[in-house]
């Protein structure tokens, strides 16, 4: 080779090694489609949430969600404009989401309509919506016999009941004070029973479809709050009514 030749080499070398190293070539191509990737995921989530708003506007246009909740976006869709739906997991999560605020909206109007908004608690639930009694109204400490004014209260609720087809579990709950008696030797007996006592009553009383109800008793094990004061015990002992969503037809 000839010096000039060698000199052209040593350049061509220098600026190879003056560059960056070969591998990062390969980490900018990767982070590069990393980049992509999560762009088109991002816009993919985007659109949805943009077919959901427009579903809960439409919704809000109609009176459906009320208690001060504000439109998520501003629209000038017509009532009942649902958004166009690509898949069918969108088509069913739309359609449960449309059916858990009608029943939101039935159960809210109906307690606040007989008065019973003070007794009867209801919220969404990631299984429905539940409508939450404190034990206080139901049943007296340790026991599982419906008091008078329970008997008055799951009438109306019975009422309601028989409006919609919805299944219903319902769920007994307790705080953590040991209970130790030949009737319920622990806390599983006595909520379970509780439960029972009030799905029984349903059918007993009000000819409900038995084959709509579930008695579940989780004694004190699913608190609301901590078991340490007098308050939040008394919030931790409930029934609580979980009206499903996709529940069979039928009352």
């Amino acid at each position: 080779m000839t010096k000039e030749g060698r000199i052209m080499a040593l350049k061509e070398r220098k600026k190879v090694e003056e560059g960056a190293p070969t591998w990062m070539i390969t980490f900018s191509d990767l982070m590069t489609q990393l980049v992509v990737f999560f762009v088109l995921l991002f816009s993919f989530s985007v659109l949805n949430q943009q077919k959901f708003q427009r579903f809960i506007a439409s919704y809000q246009g109609m009176g459906i969600l009320d208690g001060g909740v504000s439109p998520i976006v501003e629209t000038e869709a017509a009532p009942l404009d649902y958004p166009e739906v690509e898949t069918p997991e969108e088509a069913a999560a739309l359609a449960r989401a449309r059916e858990m605020m009608e029943t939101y909206q039935t159960v809210k109007n109906f307690l606040t309509e007989s008065g019973l908004n003070s007794m009867v608690e209801v919220r969404y639930e990631e299984q429905g919506i539940a409508l939450d009694i404190k034990e206080r109204i139901l049943f007296d400490s340790g026991k599982a016999d419906l008091k008078p004014e329970a008997r008055r209260l799951l009438d109306k609720l019975a009422e309601l009941l028989s409006r919609i087809p919805n299944e219903v579990r319902v769920e007994g709950y307790t705080d953590n004070r040991p209970i130790h008696t030949m009737e319920f030797p622990s806390n599983w007996e006595l909520s379970t029973a509780r439960a029972a006592r009030v799905v029984r009553y349903f059918i007993e009383e009000h000819r409900l479809k038995p084959e709509r109800f579930v008695a579940i008793g989780y004694g004190e094990y699913r608190p609301l709050y901590p078991n340490d004061t007098p308050e939040h015990m008394a919030e931790n002992r409930r029934v609580v009514l979980m009206i499903g969503v996709g529940g069979r037809n039928g009352n």
